[in-house]
């Protein structure tokens, strides 16, 4: 009878322990279906440089400054590059008018002209005959030397051959510039053309704007320094969006989506709350960093979750600890990273 009681004793502690440990297991399904996580808020970092080499003639912000995208944040020495415009420009308006020249063919004047040179050539050929059959009659009759006359049949050759090379050219200024000289001069304007745009590009390239909104985190370089694409001048720091970035276990993952509503509350502001939805799940697993404040053990594998915020007063500030609760019941309803507008969904 003893014995019995003892068995029944141990048969509800057994039971007992079992109903803790699956309470203990389940007690965040039990504490209303939310996901209580740890980080820091994240932001973006782009460092801002020059494209070319050459001294800095403005820096137009300093550290701290909000900037607008598309403001004028600093700006290289011009004077080179504007140079570099002007000659292309000149070279670019040079071959035009060779274009245009060729385009338009020969002028009525140089018709004329090569025209008139052909008649005096021919001219001269009708002169050196003459010449030269006088002096073979005068060469026959021993009144000249051979040599005179062999003289006279070389100046009529010379100006039989004047004569051709002019009649060539007033073909071919009859005729007008030929196709393929016009699309060679066409294809070097096009070349040139190329380089002016280069060269406006190039200036174009002496001047940061910021690419958008943001703070400026670091101001690097000072007017006077040389700058280059190797060398950054500001770092931008882009306030919209900003994140927390978190850590969950493999045990929620399956329960997270994109999109997904969240809460965000930090020390700095008790009591006030700061809407947000999930907006990355990694792919991946990693170990727990250090940095990060969590009930679960450290060795734990997890994986890395951004939860985007809503930071309309800039609040929320680089590496500031935060907590994020996530409605695990609530639904996905499409929000995403595009900041302004998932905001105003809030």
């Amino acid at each position: 009878m003893k014995a019995k009681a003892v068995t029944i004793v141990c048969i509800v502690i057994a039971v007992g322990v079992g109903v803790l440990w699956w309470r203990m297991q389940h007690a965040d399904d039990d504490a209303g279906a939310e996901l209580t996580v740890y980080g820091n808020i994240d932001i973006r970092q782009v460092e801002l440089s020059f494209h070319d080499p050459e001294h800095i003639a403005q820096m137009l912000v300093k550290e701290g400054d909000r900037v607008t995208k598309g403001q004028l944040l600093a700006v290289q020495d011009l004077d080179r590059f504007q140079y570099a415009v002007d000659i292309a420009a000149a070279r670019v308006e040079a071959q035009w008018q060779v274009v245009a020249r060729l385009v338009t063919g020969s002028r009525p004047e140089d018709i004329g002209k090569a025209r008139a040179d052909t008649r005096v050539g021919e001219a001269d050929v009708v002169f050196a005959e003459k010449e030269y059959r006088r002096m073979l009659e005068l060469s026959k009759k021993k009144f000249v030397s051979a040599e005179e006359a062999d003289r006279a049949r070389a100046q009529l050759d010379e100006a039989r051959a004047r004569l051709k090379a002019l009649q060539e050219v007033l073909e071919r200024t009859v005729t007008g510039p030929r196709k393929e000289d016009i699309a060679a001069a066409k294809a070097e304007l096009k070349e040139k053309e190329s380089a002016l745009k280069l060269a406006r590009r190039v200036l174009a390239d002496a001047h940061i704007y910021a690419p958008s909104d943001g703070v400026i985190q670091d101001r690097i370089l000072e007017p006077g320094d040389m700058a280059d694409a190797k060398t950054p001048v500001y770092t931008l720091a882009l306030v919209d969006p900003v994140w927390a970035r978190t850590y969950v276990s493999e045990r929620y993952l399956g329960k997270l989506h994109p999109g997904m509503s969240a809460r965000i509350t930090t020390d700095s502001h008790p009591g006030k709350v700061y809407p947000g939805w999930v907006g990355f799940i990694s792919p991946t697993a990693e170990f727990t960093p250090k940095a990060v404040e969590t009930p679960e053990l450290r060795t734990s594998l997890v994986y890395q979750v951004r939860v985007f915020a809503c930071n309309p007063e800039d609040e929320l500030r680089l590496g500031m600890p935060v907590t994020v609760v996530i409605p695990l019941d609530a639904a996905a309803d499409g929000r995403n990273a595009s900041g302004k507008d998932a905001c105003q969904k809030q």
